[in-house]
């Protein structure tokens, strides 16, 4: 399996320090096209650095985006910048379902296409929920799923243990009123 991620998600897991928490617990390739790597490693900050690093270290794979008319035509059509452009196209070359966007133009790209399933809504209910936007019950409805498949996935990225009692009454509220 291969996921595909775009900037601002890839930076957003080195900066709350959930990087090496997902990399360890994913078994398949992390992808990500060559504009990204230009884009999150050309500063000399925390997470450019940690994402250099696992780069060097073979744990994020970097590839050459082929179809660059089509990067062109994505960027023209969905107001897309290069990044979730090139993601987008690499997920295609790949033969990926799966891109980590929380970018509302290219989630929009990704519906249009029919052709990927997007992790941008998960992405997107874990940032809100970590900023303290959206409680756990709103979080989850967002990504779509259940409270308890989605304190499974923040588990995964290291963050069970920051929700307070609180969240799940709150919840558990919340599923009393989907039932």
């Amino acid at each position: 399996m291969v996921i595909v991620f775009d900037s601002s998600t890839l930076i957003l897991l080195a900066k709350k320090e959930l990087l090496d928490v997902f990399l360890n617990n994913f078994d398949g390739i992390v992808a990500i096209p060559k504009v990204v790597r230009e884009e999150t490693c050309n500063k000399k900050t925390f997470d450019a650095l940690l994402i250099e690093k696992r780069i060097e270290e073979e744990k994020i794979k970097v590839y050459e985006v082929e179809k660059k008319d089509l990067v062109k035509k994505l960027i023209e059509d969905f107001n897309l910048e290069d990044g979730e452009a090139e993601a987008i196209i690499l997920c295609i070359e790949k033969g990926s379902k799966i891109l980590a966007t929380d970018d509302k133009n290219a989630i929009n790209a990704c519906k249009v296409l029919k052709e990927l399933m997007e992790l941008g809504r998960l992405m997107l209910a874990i940032r809100r929920y970590e900023e303290g936007k959206f409680s756990l019950g709103k979080a989850a409805k967002i990504a779509r799923l259940s409270l308890s498949e989605f304190m499974d996935q923040l588990s995964k990225f290291g963050i069970k243990s920051r929700i307070s009692y609180e969240d799940y009454l709150e919840g558990f509220e919340n599923l009393k009123e989907i039932w």
